[in-house]
């Protein structure tokens, strides 16, 4: 398959590019650093130099298999989700044959639509009720990516990652580190009792894979990511600054940036 990795630079794009790559599939990976292109040229992964919506990449919508959104960061993602899906639409509807399959596009939500649910089990057909503040515009998003007549729209809803470089979690080592010079608690967002629902980075790039590889069956559907059971907060943290040397242990703080 041809398959176009947008993020690809990124903590979730690029781990699920090279297990791409590693199957076999030929593999576009967008990125706006030239620096962050040499290192994707290096894992077999063409790169292309341009922003989350360019010319430079959507050209290659009406001849590739697969688009899989893994734009993270800082940018306003709720609006350039859309953007995002309402180009690679208008592309496929001005420039890929009629009698080409239909272009599987995958998006990356996350498991935080779930909400905070201290008492249910919770998985990929639960309803999306109640959905942490700063992302309940996904569900929505989610909506418009797998009813999409012109797609095969396939969504995969990352949780907590590890592995690697950390993504959330290496600020918690940070700031037992931290917490440990100035000889103080180290604190955490949230409130006791709670449980983190994980995934290693490179597993969840080879869901990437097999979902691309199974899009057929795949396709309308939203899939969690996240292992097969979840972990006590509390324990990780007393865990983390016990290794860290923190005596004076850890606390809560109320989150600051819910919205």
């Amino acid at each position: 398959m041809k398959v176009l990795v947008l993020g690809a630079s990124g903590f979730i794009g690029f781990p699920a590019a090279q297990a791409l790559a590693r199957a076999g599939h030929i593999v576009y990976g967008q990125t706006r650093s030239a620096q962050k292109a040499k290192q994707l040229a290096a894992e077999e992964i063409i790169p292309v130099i341009a922003g989350p919506v360019s010319p430079k990449w959507l050209n290659l919508v009406p001849t590739i298999d697969v688009v899989i959104d893994a734009i993270g960061g800082s940018a306003d993602i709720s609006s350039l989700s859309n953007e995002i899906l309402q180009a690679v639409i208008n592309t496929i509807k001005s420039s890929r044959d009629p009698s080409a399959p239909k272009l599987t596009y995958v998006y990356t939500s996350g498991t935080w639509v779930h909400g905070d649910n201290r008492t249910d089990i919770v998985t990929d057909t639960s309803p999306l009720t109640n959905p942490v503040e700063i992302v309940k515009w996904r569900p929505a998003q989610e909506q418009r990516v797998i009813t999409e007549s012109t797609l095969n729209g396939i969504v995969i809803r990352p949780s907590m990652l590890y592995g690697r470089s950390g993504s959330i979690l290496a600020s918690v080592f940070g700031e037992a580190e931290k917490a440990k010079k100035e000889g103080r608690k180290m604190t955490f967002a949230g409130k006791p009792g709670g449980r983190f629902a994980l995934i290693h980075a490179d597993d969840l790039a080879d869901l990437y894979v097999r979902v691309a590889e199974k899009a057929a069956i795949c396709g309308g559907r939203a899939f969690d990511a996240a292992n097969d059971f979840t972990e006590s907060v509390d324990e990780v943290l007393a865990a983390i600054a016990k290794v860290a040397g923190v005596k004076e242990g850890f606390a809560y703080r109320e989150p600051a940036n819910r919205k």
